[in-house]
Parts: structure tokens; C-alpha cells; sequence
């Protein structure tokens, strides 16, 4: 059975393999430093290991599951911010002309659409921002 496990700073999807009598771990995928289960880990996994049986929908659940409250001045939400203002400062570098030189029209449509997916995912975030009390430091601020 494969399960989700922590190694330093990262995740990992691994499963018990038995060998010569011993144990040994087969890491499946990384998952990064938060344990995500995409359709891209799927594919890779079932890719690379066909004869492996793996239940997807629950290991979706444990992650899901798996609820990490955040402290305000934790490294996360320190490294969460600064994540945030270097995309914002390389999308205030990015012009749609520089689109129009590139040799791959496949790569600016890919762009265009995780851009789309980005807006969507922030008006959400705003969204569920709004309809919560806000943290202190933000009282009557809005977010949109």
C-alpha cells in the first residue's frame, strides 16, 4: 500500500517493497514541500509502476485530511509572502508583446491559461477572505 511520507523538507510518495527478506521503501513521486496528489503524479506513477495497485481516492483524503494550522510569523506564511511578491513583481515584468516573439504559440496559450487559473484561485482566496473575520491588522480592509 503506497502512503505519503516526510522527508526533511519535502513529501513523498512512497510503498513497502520486500527484498532479499528486508524492507525497503520505493519512493513513487515527490510531492514537494506540501504534500500534493495531481493528475501529473498519477500519470507518472501508473506510468512508471503499472503492476502497483494504488488508491488514489484515499490518498487524496489523507492529504486533504492532513490540516496544518499556521501561526502569523511561521517560516510558512514568512516564505508563502515572499513567494507572493516575486510573482507579482516578474508579472508586472511580463508584457504581451513579449508573447508575441516567442517561437511557441503552445507556451504563450499555456501561460495565458495559468494566468486565468491564477485570477480564479485569488478570487476565491479574497472571496473566503471576505466572509471570514478579518486577521488584525486588516479590520475593515477589503480585499478586493
Amino acid at each position: 500500500m503506497a502512503f505519503i511520507r516526510r522527508k526533511g523538507n519535502a513529501w513523498y510518495l512512497v510503498h513497502n517493497v520486500r527484498r532479499s527478506g528486508k524492507v525497503k521503501q520505493l519512493h513513487l513521486a515527490r510531492l514537494g514541500e506540501y504534500p500534493r496528489i495531481t493528475d501529473d503524479v498519477v500519470r507518472q506513477v501508473s506510468r512508471n509502476y503499472p503492476m502497483l495497485d494504488v488508491d488514489w481516492s484515499q490518498l487524496r483524503e489523507m492529504v486533504k485530511s492532513r490540516v496544518e494550522l499556521f501561526q502569523p510569523e511561521s517560516e510558512f506564511v514568512h516564505k508563502l509572502v515572499r513567494s507572493l511578491r516575486t510573482v507579482n513583481l516578474d508579472l508586472a515584468d511580463l508584457f504581451p508583446t513579449l508573447l508575441q516573439w516567442g517561437e511557441s504559440p503552445e507556451s504563450a496559450r499555456e501561460l495565458i491559461t495559468q494566468l486565468r487559473l491564477l485570477r480564479s484561485t485569488v478570487d476565491v482566496k479574497l472571496s473566503q477572505f471576505e466572509l471570514t473575520a478579518c486577521p488584525e491588522g486588516a479590520a475593515g480592509r477589503s480585499f478586493r
